[in-house]
């Protein structure tokens, strides 16, 4: 059995094969039990985000082809196609990529802390998929632990780094005061509403939030004194917009091209910035090509985000020494799992004979002898019993001249050095 980690991030695959590859919610409960269905598949846990689709499974022999057979099948890729944008990391070096990606230290904004929210989401749907088993049960509840420890031992939290900031300081650079401008916000989701948060904090003048759930659009909206419509009315409303952030889980995307153009007219061509963060694209790529709209999606953020970087490079250097001790902390667990039935069984043997040997006594005690000859009958027997097949075993050794298995048994038994 090994531990694998299987997927493709923002590094090495363009948001186009990301979007195609992205797994909706409803859909993560029956692709967990579907990998774990397969012969060599033990244990399953999804990482499925805008900037990363990734795999942690717990497999047997030919475990990493049924993985990447799976990944083919469900999304429509040849084996060609999506090959040169996979990674596998393995054993201590999945343990010390998933430690790294909770961390935040695998992300396209160095140190952000929403990633860690979404792991937790997938050790919550492989664990209502009854996918986890004790090891990556244990690994993802290490890595939380590990993540924890790395906020607070270290600066790499220090300030509210996120895509969100990202596209909300690229805004700032483009329109430079915000105090006049409106904010369009499609979606309702964590993304959306640190977006919101980092506006006002910037001093936005007017927002509206937009979604499929009217009532949730609103709840996020009336924290900052703004109002929310729904998506079927975007078209009505993208004319008021200096500002349009775009984060759903819509599978297909919610604004195109002619509505834009509209709104460009109604405008008299004032610019709209427009930032894509959703994974499928919620803003048709066409719309890019318009004279006046000025389009990002979550790859062309790497410029902002990369000053981010440099701030925090000393922290995920601490960051990474703690990383470091974790991996071999977990890898020590691991070893140890490996060894649990030989102690259970040498244990019981012991306690087996103990008994025997304790019966036989006793029954010394019922037959009249003496206490002092029961106890002496108890010791040397007992003794006898756990020495006899260690020493049988040492005696062929010493005859075979197996000088490594002598050393071992001097380590294991702690007779120290002649």
């Amino acid at each position: 059995m090994s531990l694998i980690a299987l997927g493709l991030n923002h590094k090495t695959a363009p948001v186009d094969v990301r979007e195609r590859l992205a797994l909706a919610p409803e859909r993560m409960v029956d692709a967990l039990r579907e990998l774990v269905s397969l012969g060599p598949v033990r244990e399953a846990a999804i990482v499925s985000t805008c900037n990363r689709m990734e795999i942690y499974s717990r497999v047997a022999e030919g475990g990493d082809e049924a993985l990447v057979d799976w990944l083919h099948g469900q999304h429509s890729f040849t084996p060609a196609d999506l090959r040169p944008y996979l990674y596998a990391h393995r054993e201590d070096s999945a343990i010390r990529h998933l430690l790294r990606v909770a961390c935040g230290l695998d992300s396209l904004v160095l140190g952000e802390p929403q990633i860690l929210g979404q792991i937790k989401t997938a050790y919550g749907q492989a664990s209502e998929a009854h996918t986890l088993g004790p090891t990556l049960n244990r690994l993802f509840q290490h890595a939380f632990a590990v993540a924890k420890q790395v906020r607070t031992d270290t600066a790499i939290g220090a300030s509210p780094v996120s895509v969100a900031f990202a596209a909300v300081s690229l805004a700032r650079q483009i329109f430079g005061r915000l105090d006049t401008k409106t904010a369009l916000l499609i979606g309702a989701g964590e993304t959306i509403e640190l977006a919101a948060r980092h506006l006002h904090a910037n001093g936005l003048a007017r927002v509206i939030v937009a979604n499929r759930t009217v009532e949730r659009a609103h709840a996020l909206a009336e924290q900052f004194g703004g109002y929310a419509i729904a998506l079927s009315e975007l078209s009505a409303h993208l004319h008021e917009a200096d500002i349009v952030i775009a984060s759903t889980a819509s599978p297909v995307p919610v604004l195109g091209k002619g509505a834009v153009e509209s709104a460009l007219k109604r405008r008299k061509r004032r610019p709209i910035f427009m930032v894509d963060i959703a994974v499928p694209r919620d803003i048709e790529p066409e719309v890019g090509s318009l004279e006046d709209v000025y389009l990002y999606t979550v790859d062309d953020l790497e410029q902002v985000i990369e000053e981010n970087r440099r701030s925090r490079a000393e922290a995920a250097q601490q960051a990474e020494e703690i990383i470091d001790t974790q991996v071999h902390s977990f890898l020590d667990w691991l070893r140890a799992q490996g060894a649990t039935g030989l102690i259970r069984d040498y244990r019981d043997q012991a306690g087996r004979l103990r008994d025997e040997t304790l019966e036989r006594a006793y029954r010394l005690l019922r037959q009249g002898r003496s206490p002092e000859e029961a106890l002496d009958f108890l010791a040397h027997t007992l003794t006898n019993k756990l020495t006899h097949h260690p020493t049988a075993r040492l005696r062929e050794a010493c005859g075979e001249g197996r000088l490594d298995v002598i050393e071992h048994a001097r380590h294991l038994l702690d007779l120290g050095q002649d």
